[in-house]
Formats: C-alpha cells, sequence, structure tokens
C-alpha cells in the first residue's frame, strides 16, 4: 500500500520577515514587538463604507477572499482561467467552484504578496493550518463558511479585532456621504471612518463619462454645464461637503503628473469644447493638467491634502474591459516623470503654508532620482508609500534604501493599504511594520542609528507620520 502524500501545513514564523542573520534580527524583533499592536491608520483605500453601516456577514470564502480583490484573480487569469468563472464584472458565479479554482492553483501564490498576505489571513483569522490545495478544497471552504456566520466575524467586529483608528474610502464628489454621516453619528464605532475626494471623471475630458459627470455637477449646482467658473465653483462646493463630512483628502488618480497653468479665457475656452466632445487628445491632455493645478490651488485654500497616484495604463486588455469593466486586474505600470511634470504646480504652491502633496508611484526608478529629492526640499511634498506593485515586502526594502539617505523618515506618508480586501488590512500593515523594523535593525546594527532613534521612528511610521501627512 502506498502511503498518502504528507499534508502540506501552514505555520507563520515569528520572525517572519526579520532579517536572517540573529544580532540583527534580535533588534528588529524588538522594534516589531514595540509597534506590532499599535493602531492602524488607513488614510487611503478602496472599503465601502456600506460594508460597515450594513454590518452584513460577509457570504462566502469566494467572495470575501477572490471575487473583488484584482491581485487574486489576476494570477488566476494568467494561468488561464477565465475571469468569468471567477465572477468578474458582476457576473453570476459558483463560489464554491471559484474556491476550488483558487485552491487548487494555491502554489501560482508562492512568493508573491498576495499569497504572503492571503497566508496570514487563513491562518490569524480563520485558524487554517493547511496549506489550500485541490484535495482540502472543500473543506476550507466549509470551514471558513461556519465561521463567517458567526457574529465576530461581521465587519463591525473585525474592524475592532483589527483595532482600525482610521480608515478613509475613496468617493464620487457626488455622493451624498450618508453612508459616512451614520457612522460618524453612531457612538457604538470606535475609530474614524473618512470620505475622499476623488475627481478623476470630472478634471480629464478622456474619461469615458467625464460629459456625463460634468453635466451632472452642473445641474446638482443649478447652472449651465459650459460654464467654466460655474464647473469650478462647484468642484469648489462639493470639496467643502466632504469636509464638512469629515475628508482629509482629495485623491488624483492621472496617468501622468503632468501640470500646466493656463489664462483663465483659455482653460474656459477648452472647457467648452470639452464638454461638447470636440477636444482633441493633445488638447484633453493639456487641460487635465491644468486641473490637476487647479486642484492644487483648491487644496491650498480648503486645506485637503492632495494625494497623486499616476503611472497606470488603465485597462490593458480591451477585451477584458469591454467584457468585464475596470479594475479587474489589467492595469499595469507605465514609467513616470515627476520634475518636470510637476514644475508649474510646485512653482506656485511648492512652498505654500500647510499645502501637503503626497507623491505615489509605481515606477521604483524615480524614488532616488526624482521623488525623494522633491520631498527633502519643498514643504509641502511627502513621499507616498510603496503602492500597488511596490507594496510588497522586498519592495518596501527597496523603498527604503532609495528614499532615506536623500529625505530622511519623516518626510514620507507612512504605510497606506491602498486595498478594496477589507480582511487584508492587518496582514498588510503587519507586513510593512516587519519590513521596516529589519530595515531600523540594520541602521542600527551599522551604526547609522541608535536604538533610541530606532525605536522612536519605528513608531512614528505608524502614528504621528501619517497622522502628520493626512493631517489627523
Amino acid at each position: 500500500m502506498t502511503p498518502s502524500s504528507p499534508v502540506a501545513t501552514t505555520v507563520l514564523h515569528p520572525d517572519r520577515l526579520l532579517p536572517a542573520d540573529d544580532a540583527t534580527r534580535a533588534i528588529a524583533r524588538d522594534l516589531y514587538d514595540s509597534v506590532a499592536d499599535a493602531p492602524i491608520i488607513s488614510p487611503h483605500g478602496h472599503v465601502s463604507p456600506d460594508l460597515l453601516r450594513e454590518d452584513r456577514p460577509f457570504a462566502d470564502p469566494a467572495e470575501l477572499f477572490i471575487v473583488h480583490d484584482h491581485y487574486v484573480t489576476r494570477i488566476l487569469r494568467s494561468a488561464g482561467v477565465d475571469l468569468a468563472d471567477l465572477g468578474a464584472g458582476g457576473g453570476p458565479y459558483d463560489p464554491r467552484e471559484v474556491w476550488r479554482a483558487f485552491a487548487s492553483r494555491w502554489e501560482l501564490f508562492a512568493g508573491t504578496a498576495s499569497g504572503y498576505w492571503l497566508r496570514d489571513e487563513f491562518v490569524e483569522l480563520f485558524g487554517l493550518r493547511e496549506e489550500p490545495s485541490a484535495d482540502r478544497a472543500d473543506a476550507h471552504f466549509d470551514a471558513i463558511s461556519g465561521q463567517l456566520r458567526l457574529a465576530e466575524y461581521r465587519p463591525r467586529a473585525l474592524f475592532e479585532r483589527f483595532a482600525i483608528d482610521v480608515l478613509a474610502t475613496t468617493d464620487d464628489p457626488l455622493d451624498d456621504l450618508s453612508a459616512h454621516r451614520e457612522l460618524a453619528a453612531d457612538a457604538t464605532l470606535r475609530g474614524r471612518v473618512l470620505p475622499t475626494f476623488r475627481p478623476d471623471a470630472y478634471l480629464d475630458p478622456q474619461a469615458p463619462s467625464f460629459v456625463s459627470r460634468t453635466e451632472a455637477l452642473a445641474a446638482w449646482s443649478g447652472s449651465p454645464v459650459a460654464d467654466y467658473d460655474a464647473y469650478l465653483d462647484g468642484l469648489r462646493a462639493r470639496r467643502e461637503y466632504f469636509i464638512a463630512h469629515g475628508a482629509v483628502s482629495a485623491d488624483h488618480g492621472v496617468r501622468q503628473p503632468f501640470t500646466v497653468e493656463l489664462e483663465h479665457d483659455e482653460a474656459a475656452r477648452l472647457y467648452r469644447r470639452a464638454v461638447s466632445g470636440r477636444l482633441s487628445e493633445d488638447e484633453a491632455e493639456v487641460f487635465a493638467g491644468h486641473m490637476l493645478l487647479m486642484s492644487a490651488e483648491m487644496s491650498v485654500r480648503d486645506g485637503l491634502v492632495m494625494t497623486v497616484h499616476p503611472g497606470v495604463l488603465r485597462n490593458h486588455s480591451t477585451e477584458t474591459f469591454a467584457a468585464y469593466g475596470p479594475d479587474t486586474g489589467h492595469d499595469i505600470p507605465v514609467a513616470t516623470e515627476y520634475t518636470r511634470a510637476l514644475r508649474p504646480l510646485l512653482q506656485r504652491f511648492g512652498t505654500a503654508a500647510d499645502f501637503h502633496l503626497i507623491l505615489f508611484t509605481v515606477d521604483e526608478t524615480v524614488y532616488s532620482r526624482e521623488i525623494a529629492p522633491l520631498a527633502g526640499f519643498y514643504p509641502s511634498v511627502f513621499i507616498g508609500a510603496p503602492w500597488w506593485f511596490l507594496d510588497a515586502p522586498d519592495a518596501i526594502q527597496r523603498f527604503r534604501s532609495a528614499t532615506t539617505e536623500t529625505a530622511g523618515f519623516y518626510n514620507g506618508s507612512g504605510f497606506i493599504d491602498d486595498t478594496r480586501a477589507f480582511l487584508s488590512i492587518p496582514a498588510r500593515h503587519d507586513a510593512a511594520r516587519r519590513s521596516d523594523a529589519g530595515f531600523l535593525a540594520r541602521y542600527v546594527r551599522e551604526g547609522r542609528l541608535s536604538i533610541r532613534q530606532a525605536e522612536r521612528i519605528a513608531l512614528d511610521l505608524v502614528d504621528a507620520i501619517p497622522r502628520r501627512a493626512f493631517k489627523l
């Protein structure tokens, strides 16, 4: 009789992600322990406020871990899994079959950030000690499903368990923010849930919905859609509405951080052409660059932190976009330039009092060449945390090495999870804390920091630094 193969078990090493050599690891372990249980500050992300307002039980493991997480679905797609079979685009799907497709391909996630976070979630939240596999797919599906029916696995209970102090969402400028009003008025919910003003579709004439969005803005303000000044006033008014509901930042997802200052009449002319759908591609880029600069002017006036997330070619697969829509795993990074592109904006507002501009990138080459030097001079500029494809443990180490010697630790934003996957938030923050503890420990061992300095910085990276950058 042939013996069965041993079951692959999952054990989370207590010193995971910490340095390999014993002496540095010992220092890193102490630094990590000092911040491991600190509250989570998540000032930029994409969790819906309705998740907490409605507090409904999660439907099933597939809906929770796979269907809405393009970090996961893109890897499965790379192995030939049809996105339709994963529930892409809101289509029907069989949760158990989705889970089986994932579990039978678990080896695809080895070494990836997604695999690291998922393993952390499976063990820490659900106590799964065996690696996902085709053989154990149904057993794991049933085990997680059973726990999801328990009160302690509903969104609010997990929000408390995760010790989230601040959670920012991403919201359309015309959203009525009713979910945020209800959450803010609920004294039983500890921690703040803040809206974030996301105006991309209202500023970029190349956005597919630009005309309909500007028409809706004009209807809300009761002004003619072709009136450029009324358009600006409408954006300002909606920003004030967000501020009144707790918003601290406005987020801009642009292809390139290009800025240009136009004379008023030229901007008005381009705007009129934009709302009539008659702008050329070059004109559209100029107008969008002008509106990015105008958004900075608005932030100087109203105090909203300005975050800029550039450098992604959205919807790279036209076929996939047509079938399933956006956010389905085929947004691909491109090279990004900041120094010249942002100069018009920084010439006007780089030293403006209380203006905060947080620059993100998915182009690692610009950390040491452009972003860190900009943050090391302009009081308004902060280095955004490693984002998206760069939020993995090794990439975080490279980020620290690329930026610290030029701009230090205190010109940054602190870690930002930038996620739709609610259950991954503590895993992501824990990975960043471990990575930073290892980086600081190396500096201590090399005589570049004292242990007291490292202890202070470790704490500030998870508390004082994000609070300062996002005006919390």
